[in-house]
Formats: structure tokens, C-alpha cells, sequence
């Protein structure tokens, strides 16, 4: 089964949406770069957030950034996840970045396989705030495979 029909079966859609103000997914030559997607979910992880919920704000990122990939490309299929870069707006404290960003990665190795396409380098970051407040903001890059 590719990408595409596993993102479906996990439940993800991909609606039509307006050009904004910068891409949200931009290409050069074989690769794709998105913008950074912020989380529907507002506040701090080590304050007001557990870990699960920053877990399930990173995830919500991250369908956000297949959307636009999907937008640029027409499919999830025959792509390969090279880099996530996970931006945690937590306390000076809270240590846990890591797992807040694995809700990103668990999708990514769902949708592509861990031990294939979805198998990508990461970094997960704190940051005492992000713009707007989102609780996490996930951006990655992608390869288009020939084939």
C-alpha cells in the first residue's frame, strides 16, 4: 500500500486552500521544503500542556505540512521524509521535546514506514515562545524519488 492510501485510511484529507502571504511548500529541483505549520493548539508544554497534548499538537503539524506537500505535489506517493524540525514553545524547565515532537515522526512512520521512506533525521528544539502561541511548529523536508 503507498503513502497516499495509508494517509487516507489513517483519516487525513487534503482540502483545496488559497495561496497565503509566503509558500507553504516550496521546491528545488527533487526536493521539498515546507514552512513551518504551527499547531491549532495554543499555550506551553512544562506550564499549561501535558506531553500528550504537545504529542497530539505535533501531529496535528504535521498533517498540516502533508497537506501542503500534497498541494504542491498532487500525492504522498514516492516521496521519502528526509529532515523534521520540531519547534516546542516550552518552559525554560521542560525537557521532554523529544517526545512531544515524536507525534510528528509516529505519523511519518505510519504513513511511510519506519524502516523505509518514513525513516528521516530530526531535531526537536524548546523556545520560550513561538509567533502567534501555537503550542509546536513542525517544518520538513521531503524527496520526490524518481521512478
Amino acid at each position: 500500500m503507498g503513502a497516499e492510501q495509508k494517509a487516507l485510511e489513517l483519516g487525513l484529507t487534503f482540502p483545496d486552500q488559497e495561496p497565503g502571504y509566503l509558500n507553504l511548500c516550496a521546491r528545488a529541483g527533487n526536493l521539498l521544503f515546507s514552512s513551518g505549520h504551527t499547531s491549532d493548539m495554543k499555550g506551553k508544554l512544562g506550564a499549561d500542556l501535558s506531553v500528550e497534548q504537545g504529542y497530539d499538537a505535533a501531529r496535528d503539524c504535521i498533517v498540516k505540512v502533508l497537506q501542503s506537500v500534497h498541494r504542491e505535489v498532487g500525492t504522498l506517493d514516492g516521496l521519502r521524509v528526509i529532515k523534521v524540525l520540531g519547534c516546542v514553545n516550552s518552559t525554560q524547565d521542560f525537557i521532554e521535546q523529544h517526545l512531544v515532537i515524536n507525534g510528528a515522526s509516529d505519523l511519518l512512520h505510519e504513513i511511510f514506514g519506519k524502516d523505509g521512506d518514513g525513516f528521516h533525521a530530526r531535531s526537536a528544539l524548546g523556545f520560550a515562545s513561538l509567533p502567534t502561541g501555537p503550542a509546536v511548529e513542525v517544518e520538513a523536508v521531503f524527496e520526490i524519488q524518481a521512478g
